[in-house]
């Protein structure tokens, strides 16, 4: 089967409040194997939009995230802020400010500064070191924090809008302590929403991306392998990217010593990477098409291509009987958090909530490590672009994929994962800008098999099938790895990969209205969809954002694999694959078609259909099988 994929997320944003308000309720429908599609859903086909509309659309989701992890900031501080205050009211005749200040500044740099107002307006303030405001700013703030003082004064709860109007950096919070006229202030930085912004802007393409010359990339067209421009975000669903003086050679035979240094000599190049038999040469005075010549008449090697980029598309002990809450108690669930009612994760886990057991590999741009909603949840992993450095990520895009997974359950902080139980290996195989090599993903495909993953997130991609990386999709595939990924956020039909693979599961976008996200890429080889607009999660510097695009979608999917996974550990990669597909709520025209595949992932259905604790039932010849070939084995 042929599919999909690009890659790079995109943040969105509708008022989450609204965004939760409106999707369908899912105790509405009981859904069985191929569950009837809801009205809205089946009616109306998506519209395939203009470059003009499409890129107009796509500013407002742009816009509309912006406001939705405004939103969630402020939520978050909120939180903090009366924590604070309810601390100082526990110890105000010490005399001491309260420690969790200090705490919450060292791992919370959104803090610019927190001040401790006490009983006849005496205050202490603990500041940020990045804390600087020029005179406008200033005396802005110093406008705030008046209006703060007078709101504690009156007991009450104060928030200011965020400055400059312009460019937000700032806003003030305060919280009363419950105690006279005391409480505490935040002033609170606001800089998450440039860099949602920035991030939107690549994960949309609503600019070109990669630049090209910053990492001496070319840019090629898809079909034709010809050089191309890319000049407009538009372009981007023309084109893939390689780097201009590498190339990817595989050979039948690894070569020897000598001719390792005979090749090397003639193409001024290091010592080449390689895994297996194939290698990664840079050269200092070649060209791609001049070291692809080279290779070919005087090497002969299996097959030679370019360096392809590819790029984003953003001990817990278990308690699993039924009366553990469906409804959790993370902060933002209720309010943020429409996607996973939607598709059937509440009641879902009352089937399964997960296991440690299963690992579930995030290959991406790393995961902030330090996390608190990620705490217990992570492994070891791997930096394949700093093999000595740890998989921090330095852009926001893995660690939001990994907050939609496996996020701590009913915590009182954040957001709430999919998986209750079960790990997260990160690897970083994407760079600081967003983009990575065909070699770094293969690598991290790789690795991540060899310690025990069961299942792999990829939301990332490019519209060049690259040998190289399939074969690595195909080593995880063999060894009996779930590979997930996302199609990408070009509103095109263009096949990218890794998802067109058909040893991988293409995953495209919907909105809370069960529709196509007017961003989501479509085609023939998409498999199914999940909610991708304004996803709440985890995002570096312990902060929490709104984000849009199929690589939000891709992990919802993922997480499903790993629930199925601990369900029933007997299945296949291939059954898994299968439970997922045929479990589903059908959008679109009746059955599998071009917008939605095969529909949108029912998570109580495939749960269901997995058998929770014994083989599933149209599983049963499989799993059968399978016991009694294991039983024979021992016999032998």
């Amino acid at each position: 089967m042929k599919r999909k994929s690009w890659a790079l997320l995109a943040f969105l944003a509708v008022g989450a409040i609204a965004l939760y308000t409106l999707a369908p309720d899912p105790q509405q429908n009981s859904h069985s194997n191929n569950a009837s599609r809801p009205e809205a859903a089946s009616t109306t086909e998506p519209k395939k939009l203009g470059n003009h509309q499409e890129h107009k659309l796509k500013q407002m989701m742009k816009q509309r995230d912006m406001t939705a992890t405004e939103r969630l900031a402020r939520l978050d501080a909120k939180r903090h802020v009366r924590q604070l205050a309810e601390q100082y009211a526990a110890i105000r005749k010490s005399g001491e400010s309260p420690s969790y200040a200090q705490e919450l500044q060292k791992d919370h740099g959104q803090f610019l500064s927190i001040i401790w107002v006490k009983e006849g307006g005496q205050e202490r303030e603990t500041k940020a070191a990045s804390y600087k405001l020029d005179q406008k700013e200033q005396k802005q703030l110093r406008g705030y924090l008046q209006y703060a003082r007078k709101a504690l004064q009156r007991k009450q709860s104060y928030e200011s809008p965020s400055f400059p109007q312009d460019q937000p950096k700032c806003y003030v919070v305060a919280e009363p302590s419950g105690q006279g006229q005391s409480g505490m202030i935040a002033v609170m930085d606001m800089g998450i929403l440039k860099r949602v912004e920035e991030h939107q802007d690549k994960n949309l393409r609503l600019i070109p991306y990669p630049k090209e010359g910053k990492y001496k990339v070319e840019s090629i067209h898809a079909d034709t392998l010809k050089d191309m421009t890319v000049k407009t975000g538009h372009d981007n669903e023309k084109a893939s990217h390689y780097y201009e003086n590498e190339i990817v050679v595989t050979f039948a035979e690894p070569p020897s010593t000598e001719e390792l240094k005979r090749m090397t000599q003639e193409l001024q190049s290091g010592q080449p990477k390689r895994i297996a038999n194939t290698y990664i040469f840079r050269s200092e005075t070649m060209d791609m098409k001049q070291l692809k010549h080279y290779f070919q008449t005087k090497w002969k090697p299996n097959y030679v291509e370019p360096h392809y980029l590819y790029m984003t598309n953003d001990n817990l002990s278990m308690n699993l009987t039924d009366d553990s809450p469906v409804i959790p108690n993370d902060l933002l669930f209720s309010e943020y958090q429409w996607n996973l009612p939607v598709i059937e994760t509440n009641r879902a886990w009352k089937l399964s909530k997960g296991s440690d057991d299963v690992i579930v590999a995030v290959v991406d741009t790393g995961v902030d490590l330090r996390h608190p909603d990620l705490n217990g949840r992570l492994l070891e992993g791997y930096n394949a672009i700093e093999p000595d450095e740890k998989p921090y990520d330095d852009v926001g895009h893995g660690t939001h994929v990994a907050g939609i997974i496996a996020a701590n359950v009913n915590n009182n902080e954040g957001i709430a994962g999919m998986m209750w139980g079960g790990k997260i290996l990160p690897v970083k195989a994407l760079d600081n800008s967003g983009a990575g090599t065909s070699y770094s993903v293969a690598e991290g495909i790789i690795w991540a098999t060899d310690r025990g993953a069961k299942v792999i997130n990829l939301s990332l991609g490019n519209y060049a099938d690259a040998q190289f990386l399939h074969e690595a999709v195909k080593y995880a595939y063999d060894r009996d790895v779930v590979l997930i990924a996302a199609t990408g956020n070009d509103n095109t039909e263009r096949p990218g990969y890794p998802a067109a693979y058909p040893e991988v599961l293409a995953v495209s976008a919907t909105d809370y209205q069960l529709q196509r996200a007017s961003f989501s890429n479509y085609g023939d080889y998409v498999d199914v969809m999940a909610p991708g607009e304004s996803i709440a999660s985890t995002y570096p510097d312990n902060q929490y954002a709104a984000l849009s695009g199929t690589s939000m979608a891709c992990p919802h999917v993922t997480a499903l694999a790993a629930l199925i996974r601990s369900v029933n550990p007997d299945l296949r990669n291939t059954e898994v694959m299968d439970l997922i597909r045929s479990n589903v709520i059908d959008l679109g025209p009746t059955g599998r078609d071009k917008d939605y595949g095969y529909g949108q992932i029912d998570v109580y259905s495939a749960l269901s259909a997995a058998g929770a604790g014994d083989s599933a039932l149209q599983l049963w010849p499989q799993a059968v099988q399978r016991k009694i070939d294991r039983i024979l084995d021992k016999h032998k």
